[in-house]
């Protein structure tokens, strides 16, 4: 009896903490815009801007803010420290460009650990037990220009090798003085990602990189599956089946592999899309919990509990996803009714100010496309196609959709309008 009471008293004690735990989960996901650095409110931010915030964050003294290196253009690299415990945590974005997501949430981070009014314990716990190393905008030349590379037209992600950028070069060293125990390498990915083969947008997709080509688990790597299992839990009551596990090849030219090897644990973070989310300032906030969740449970070892067999259990990110598909249209070729889907894309096209652009459609694929979804999807039976000109791939998407001689829907630039 003494046992069974024993036992009882303690799956109370863990169902308790559990429960406290999903609160402050909820707690941080409500409370988010209270710690939203409100300066970054588009993806399309430049150096100049995030150096305003970096040094803002020199003056308060619980931070450490360092000039680590130049890019290519001499544009400055930053890192921002804070805490004091044993376990070391790097966490770097923008590496590539164009990529900006998780840099608007590093700054909601450090909002969040810079004012005292809530979370106190959280806090406490969280930098009394780790130190945390930030590095925004790994590579400010290519945010300059909001694209993917350096000013090189180096893949940074793809130098760890040869080191030909000195941004690469700098992330190397930062690897080689701190030995951080946890990494997190945060970066975007396509809106057109599903989850496995469905129709769900990968909003947020995790790897635990190989370290080797036989994809083997030591415990460097088993950690980063048990972090992200417990990531992935946190962001399943806020993006149910929107989440995704990327492919696990091992590539020796990649800075995430290449530190699982080396030994720090890697979490690679990947944003993704979220239906009009165009600016990802939803995504963002979701990058915002899932990191913070994930510095807890490194602080209080929580991860250690986890089942990496439910890592496994996250689907694969897949490339399934057309902004709009269009399905089962009517073409009337020589006089022949010939029923086919259609695939369209929109592009981003900068404006001559960085934080301006355009969108132009583009017609990706014609034809039986039954394997593929849309992000935005209309079932065309019984409509058919008119256009000044004839359908053709890679033209912009601009036609109707008729019945009967009357306009049922207009696509203009790639937008699906319903005729009224």
């Amino acid at each position: 009896m003494k046992r069974f009471a024993t036992i009882t008293l303690y799956i109370i004690l863990m169902n308790a903490i559990s429960l406290n735990a999903q609160n402050i989960v909820n707690q941080l996901f409500e409370k988010h815009s209270d710690y939203k650095e409100e300066s970054l409110s588009h993806r399309r931010f430049v150096h100049a801007d995030v150096v305003k915030l970096i040094e803002k964050y020199r003056k308060v003294p619980v931070f450490e803010v360092t000039k680590i290196g130049e890019s290519v253009e001499g544009r400055s690299i930053n890192q921002i420290k804070i805490g004091k415990g044993p376990t070391k945590v790097l966490l770097w974005s923008q590496m590539h460009g164009n990529e900006a997501t998780a840099t608007m949430a590093i700054f909601d981070i450090l909002k969040f650990f810079a004012e005292k009014r809530e979370f106190e314990t959280f806090k406490k716990e969280v930098l009394e037990n780790c130190t945390l190393y930030f590095v925004p905008m790994l590579n400010p030349d290519g945010a300059e220009r909001f694209i993917r590379r350096n000013a090189l037209g180096i893949d940074l992600n793809r130098d760890v090798l040869r080191l030909a950028s000195p941004e690469a070069i700098l992330l190397k060293k930062l690897q080689n003085e701190l030995l951080p125990d946890f990494g997190y390498n945060l970066h975007d990915q396509s809106p057109r990602y599903s989850v496995g083969n469905t129709g769900k947008q990968a909003t947020m997709a995790f790897l635990a990189t190989a370290y080797n080509k036989a994809r083997e688990i030591n415990p460097v790597r088993k950690r980063s599956m048990q972090l992200i299992v417990g990531m992935n839990r946190v962001l399943q009551d806020y993006i149910p089946n929107q989440v995704a596990r990327f492919s696990d090849e091992f590539e020796p030219r990649a800075f995430g592999d290449n530190f699982q090897k080396w030994g720090t644990t890697l979490i690679l973070i990947e944003s993704g899309g979220y239906g009009n989310d165009t600016e990802k300032q939803f995504i963002r906030k979701l990058n915002y919990v899932s990191i913070l969740t994930s510095l807890w449970a490194i602080a209080s070892k929580g991860y250690e509990k986890e089942d990496i067999q439910e890592y496994n259990l996250i689907p694969e990110n897949t490339n399934t996803l057309f902004d709009l598909l269009i399905k089962n249209a009517e073409f009337n070729i020589a006089g022949k009714k010939v029923v086919m889907d259609i695939g369209i894309n929109n592009v981003e096209i900068a404006s001559s100010s960085p934080k301006k652009y355009a969108l132009k459609s583009n017609i990706e694929d014609i034809g039986d496309l039954s394997v593929f979804f849309g992000v935005e999807e209309i079932d065309a039976t019984g409509l058919e196609v008119g256009s000044e000109k004839p359908i053709e791939l890679n033209q912009k998407a601009d036609f109707r959709l008729m019945k009967n001689g009357k306009v049922e829907f207009s696509v203009k630039n790639g937008k699906l309008i319903k005729t009224n």
